[in-house]
């Protein structure tokens, strides 16, 4: 596995980035057989420390955990109980999902925009309907079930998820909705 330990103007030392090691291949070890890249950063916050961990799994799924803590060893710690606590949860899905997929899940490539916001406290009418790109990036679409889908978005702890369905190769959407359950957009072509 590959690890990429870093922290934003921080040093980190020899003795944390063997911890990170050590800890992140125990807990991945237990509950997930075959990862690939881990990349752990680390910042400070006034007093507090912030630990971001993120484990890409061969099965294509992504575990990201974020904790803070007084010490930078505690937040670290903290970030990988969390991570543990996902992993352990979905085990038995990861499992499951692993045996029915032959091969890793495919990614295609698509554009992903920033727009700018209308932060201007006036209600004027905008003289164009035409939003302002303030940053044009590539993103990754996966391939994967609607129900990869909703342990991806819960793994990765994100609101919202776009993925093409295996089932029919259409583009999909499944986002956290505000009474605590999941919503699935499935478009249907007619």
């Amino acid at each position: 596995m590959r690890y990429q330990i870093s922290g934003k103007q921080i040093d980190v030392g020899n003795a944390l980035q063997t911890h990170v090691r050590t800890e992140i291949d125990e807990v991945v070890g237990k509950y997930a057989q075959r990862p690939t890249e881990a990349v752990v950063v680390f910042s400070r916050n006034a007093h507090q420390y912030a630990c971001e961990a993120t484990v890409h799994l061969s099965t294509g799924l992504t575990a990201q955990a974020k904790a803070q803590a007084a010490e930078i060893y505690a937040a670290f710690d903290s970030c990988r109980d969390k991570m543990e606590k996902q992993l352990r949860r979905y085990k038995r899905r990861l499992k499951d999902h692993h045996r029915t997929r032959a091969q890793p899940v495919e990614f295609g490539g698509a554009s992903s925009y920033i727009l700018a916001s209308t932060e201007d406290g006036d209600e004027s009418e905008p003289e164009s309907l035409q939003p302002i790109i303030i940053a044009e990036m590539q993103t990754r679409v996966p391939a994967l079930s609607a129900g990869e889908a909703v342990m991806q978005m819960e793994l990765a702890e994100t609101p919202v998820l776009v993925f093409r369905n295996e089932r029919h190769g259409g583009v999909n959407v499944v986002y956290r909705r505000e009474d605590g359950n999941i919503g699935w957009i499935d478009p249907q072509d007619k």
